[in-house]
């Protein structure tokens, strides 16, 4: 605690009307609440393949590899052209792919690659998520998809091994909610346990907490955690992530507020009812409505000069015309009405 060469990194997009905001954004913490934009708030990293934007990350280290794995989209590059203002053809038609960076030291990135892990039967692959298996020395990589074994009706969670982020499994079902669609899958750990938080579309709406002895499953619902989340504004968008800081878990949501994050703190991620802490207003001014995973400094030490970002990874722009205007189809996350409590 007391370590001032320990942060939290934050990997996240930012809800922008210019393509600048859908790519790879950092921001380091001390405390996991208040953040500070590196690199003077621009992009880390630029996504040149597939969509050419990038939404919902997550960050894991495999040894001493870091990989950065997103979703493939751009919504200021195609949802007035390919995808013609619809989310569901987004849903149905996007992306298969997930896009992927590694680095040995969180400065030095390779290029984007598009890992292609859905077939036809996949709609859009979507807010991946990586958790490591001990007992089969694997990773568990997962998302949400839409599937043609239930003619693509509702969005499930998906997943597939690897142990090298090269080779991956053929994509199996996770899990799959009977009363409606489920996203944004974000699995952790706790004693022997494993815990997944999932955006549930309806019955509830808002975010749910299964719980199960192995990665893949089966689940069940952690009721206590319904209990603590109807306290709360049911109405949220963005992926949860959770992440233990001392000995207090974060769940932290993206929610419809005027500064749009918006982070719960319980006792553990089992209990779900502890005190909660709101931390809006100030504590991502900066990074707008990210909607990311973020890093503790126990997986990775960031000394306080990473805010060489800002001169050392520097990415060369790509070539775009006009920054197009997204008004048409994207409602600016300060029209929100502040959360009430």
């Amino acid at each position: 605690r007391g370590d001032p060469m320990k942060h939290y990194l934050f990997v996240h997009f930012r809800e922008t009307t210019s393509p600048e905001g859908e790519q790879v954004h950092f921001a380091l913490s001390r405390d996991g609440f208040a953040w500070e934009a590196l690199n003077g708030g621009r992009p880390i990293l630029w996504a040149y393949a597939g969509d050419h934007g990038v939404r919902d990350m997550t960050i894991v280290r495999d040894g001493h590899t870091v990989h950065i794995l997103a979703t493939d989209l751009s919504l200021a590059y195609g949802m007035r052209g390919r995808y013609a203002h619809s989310w569901e053809n987004i849903r149905r038609h996007g992306s298969r792919a997930l896009a992927h960076w590694q680095s040995e030291d969180l400065v030095h990135w390779t290029e984007e690659e598009l890992l292609p892990l859905g077939n036809e039967d996949f709609g859009c692959l979507w807010a991946p998520d990586v958790i490591d298996d001990p007992e089969q020395g694997d990773y568990v990589l997962h998302w949400s998809s839409a599937h043609a074994s239930d003619g693509f009706q509702t969005m499930d969670i998906w997943y597939s091994r690897t142990k090298d982020f090269v080779r991956f499994t053929a994509p199996a079902l996770l899990y799959r909610k009977e009363s409606g669609t489920c996203i944004d899958s974000a699995m952790y750990r706790e004693n022997s346990r494993y815990y997944m938080f999932l955006k549930s579309e309806r019955n509830p709406q808002g975010i749910i907490l299964l719980a199960g002895d192995r990665p893949t499953g089966p689940f069940e619902r952690v009721t206590r955690f319904d209990e603590a989340m109807r306290a709360r504004r049911p109405s949220s968008s963005g992926k949860p992530y959770s992440q233990p800081f001392e000995t207090r878990w974060a769940v932290e949501v993206s929610m419809m507020t005027v500064d749009g994050f918006s982070t719960s703190a319980t006792a553990s991620s089992a209990a779900a009812s502890g005190r909660q802490r709101n931390a809006t207003s100030a504590s991502f001014k900066a990074i707008r409505r990210a909607s990311t995973f973020f890093l503790s400094s126990s997986a990775i030490t960031m000394s306080s000069r990473s805010r060489r970002f800002s001169s050392r990874s520097r990415m060369r722009r790509p070539v775009v015309p006009a920054e197009p205007s997204m008004k048409t189809f994207f409602i600016p996350t300060r029209s929100w009405p502040a959360a009430s409590g």
